[in-house]
């Protein structure tokens, strides 16, 4: 699985950041609930790994404009486009009502167009699915997620579904680029086009376009519905998926849930002028924050990602070797994982291997 995950790696390399090993800042955005906990133990690995890397933490409190909106704060902004790299913990998303998704005001901000997530079984945890191995890329910035909606008259909300040709030519180019660097035999575009005939019409027609540039990766088409039901009965024959903003969100975390969940699933959101911000997708789990409690994994493994990202591929190599010896012994997987182990001891072993 280790090969993997650098080959993973090495297109956005390749496309965004030279291999130079220098000293390097990194934002740090710990994020809510557990996030300053995972934050705090990434941060302790990767100095036992000697990862040339300094920290630039920032708050991201949502701050008001002027006309009344939510964004994040001035610092934070200034912060990743000087290093041009991140890595996030989970933030909180208000359900209805309250500030805009933080998470979404980065993605936008930061026009980070292609969320990448690597779904790979683990070696030492059970799953009902053997030899998973596949990728998930995600347009990042539009679709139902563009934040258009409005009131059509009292109890009518209008909710309007973005798709544009630019958009999606960019990430189905990112997906072909993806798997032929990665050495992947097979991009899949996941639509609703029998529906939407215009939006997901204009998607899969975009990534009909770019598989003709890319006659080496065999190019299929699959509706959302029938794809979700052919993985569940066999993950194994899927390699890289490209899908619109919304049917990603559903997908990504149906196929990390084919490896152990969310808790164990790395995540890289890639956007333009070589800025990439990586992030643990699981929620801030408010209720067992601050108890000693909380797996690291997701947002170690997506620091490993943005290593493997700045070219320091010996480092993540270290790491991610020292991760998967510790959570296939059971002694020291954290509760989420089957085992007995806090976050800090499930820490200090991955530490332990690095020494």
């Amino acid at each position: 699985m280790f090969a993997f995950r650098q080959q993973g790696a090495r297109f956005l390399r390749k496309r965004f950041l030279s291999t130079n090993t220098d000293f390097r800042r990194v934002t740090l955005i710990a994020g809510d609930g557990i996030g300053p906990e995972i934050s705090a133990a990434v941060r302790k690995i990767f100095a036992a790994a000697n990862v040339p890397i300094e920290w630039d933490p920032v708050d991201v409190t949502p701050v008001k404009t002027p006309d009344g909106k939510t964004t994040v704060p001035q610092a934070v902004l200034d912060s990743v486009h000087r290093n041009k790299i991140g890595l996030k913990g989970p933030l909180a998303t208000p359900i209805g009502k309250g500030h805009v998704s933080l998470n979404l005001t980065l993605r936008r901000v930061f026009n980070l167009y292609a969320n990448v997530r690597p779904c790979q079984s683990l070696k030492g945890l059970t799953t009902l699915y053997d030899d998973v191995n596949l990728v998930t890329i995600r347009e990042n910035t539009e679709g139902e997620y563009s934040g258009i909606e409005h009131a059509v008259v009292d109890g009518v909300v209008q909710s309007i579904k973005l798709i544009t040709r630019a958009a999606s030519l960019r990430v189905a180019e990112f997906a072909f680029e993806y798997a032929r660097a990665n050495d992947r035999r097979q991009v899949t575009a996941v639509h609703k086009a029998n529906i939407m005939r215009l939006s997901d019409g204009l998607f899969l027609q975009c990534c009909r376009e770019m598989s003709e540039k890319y006659s080496d990766v065999k190019y299929e088409e699959s509706l959302l519905d029938t794809l979700c039901l052919a993985m569940v009965q066999d993950p194994t024959q899927f390699d890289v998926l490209v899908m619109p903003n919304l049917y990603g969100d559903i997908l990504s975390d149906l196929c990390a849930g084919l490896v152990g969940g969310l808790g164990v699933t790395p995540s890289g959101n890639i956007g333009k002028d070589g800025v990439a911000i990586f992030e643990a997708v699981h929620g801030t789990a408010p209720d067992i924050a601050g108890r000693d409690m909380a797996n690291p994994t997701a947002l170690l493994l997506s620091g490993v990602m943005m290593l493997r990202h700045m070219g320091l591929t010996s480092q993540a190599r270290q790491i991610e070797k020292a991760t998967m010896e510790t959570i296939a012994n059971k002694e020291t997987r954290t509760k989420d994982l089957g085992g007995e182990a806090s976050c800090s001891q499930f820490t200090d072993s991955i530490c332990s291997k690095l020494a």
